[in-house]
């Protein structure tokens, strides 16, 4: 069934991408190779928790939802207020973990959301987070090189990671030299030296590698990552990180992040944004069993889960 929830608005008056140029090259990063491996707010929403029925249109309504189902944790916010809730939980979280074991892992992936981390780069973020202490990982990437378009490598760098002190060396992307197999195991085997070195976990319940925080965006057709609706990879629950080489979306080799990784991750964000994806979202947090699941219905973290969404991706939650 669908929900709704109600919200009431305290409304306050308040008084770049970059390019890769020749001259400015991208940053050295820890490469696993083969041979090494801020907008005047005229609103603020207030948090609501519970349900109640809507008698308006929804899309003037934005806060917390709290699914009936399942405990879901879902904030429908605007663009703008997506940005500025979407950092202070990243920093709540790097700056508890990072008290607590000294360091922070955190996965990225491509799309929309590093332009919607972009608040991190600012105040109070920017100095206040220990950048040092980061260590980045990417949970899916195309195997092009890092200048290219397609890399989502780049789109962090650019939008992101350029204009933070996170150390070079703690930046792990993958070789782009080799084919998208290869590509596969030479990560998979970096990460798993990284954790004989302890700067990544195991899950003690999946034996898996156990990271702080996953970001992850969702496709129109509900894939995550690279893992893409009837895939076999779905089913893959051995390998850590794996290949795609026929990928329905380009381009079509990528190494990608199993499933079971993902899922035992300590705090997984999904941030999904636009109308286009409202079909998606309904089905995910719906969990309509008439059909096969989507790929971000296979998405169960051993610690917390939570959606940030705008008000176009939430569009058919609200009962009209």
């Amino acid at each position: 069934m669908a929900f709704s929830a109600a919200f009431s608005l305290s409304c306050t008056p308040q008084s770049r991408m970059l390019s890769i140029q020749k001259s400015q090259p991208l940053a050295p990063t820890t490469s696993f190779v083969s041979t090494q491996v801020r907008q005047k707010f005229l609103c603020s929403p207030l948090r609501h928790e519970g349900f109640s029925p809507i008698g308006k249109n929804p899309k003037r309504f934005a806060g917390q939802v709290k699914a009936s189902m399942d405990n879901k944790n879902v904030e429908v916010l605007s663009k703008e207020h997506l940005a500025v809730s979407l950092a202070k939980y990243v920093a709540d979280r790097s700056n508890k973990i990072t008290k607590e074991k000294g360091s922070f892992t955190v996965v990225l992936s491509g799309g929309s959301l590093i332009k919607y981390l972009r608040k991190l780069v600012e105040p109070p973020y920017v100095g206040s987070i220990e950048w040092s202490k980061w260590h980045v990982f990417w949970v899916d990437e195309r195997v092009v090189p890092k200048d290219h378009l397609d890399s989502n490598y780049k789109l962090a760098h650019d939008g992101f990671l350029s204009k933070v002190p996170i150390p070079r060396g703690n930046i792990y992307t993958i070789d782009d030299a080799l084919p998208a197999e290869g590509a596969a195991d030479v990560y998979e085997t970096a990460l798993r030296r990284l954790v004989k070195s302890n700067v990544i976990t195991l899950s003690s319940a999946s034996g898996f590698p156990k990271f702080d925080l996953t970001l992850l965006g969702m496709g129109p057709d509900g894939h995550v990552a690279s893992l893409f609706p009837g895939h076999p990879l779905l089913k893959e629950n051995q390998k850590w990180v794996t290949f795609i080489k026929d990928s329905p979306k380009p381009p079509p080799q990528r190494i990608t992040f199993t499933l079971p990784v993902i899922n035992s991750t300590r705090n997984v964000a999904i941030v999904v944004t636009g109308a286009g994806k409202a079909d998606a979202v309904y089905t995910a947090l719906e969990e309509d069993e008439r059909y096969d699941k989507l790929p971000i219905q296979l998405v169960s973290p051993e610690g917390e889960l939570k959606w940030f969404l705008d008000k176009g991706a939430a569009s058919k939650l609200y009962k009209q």
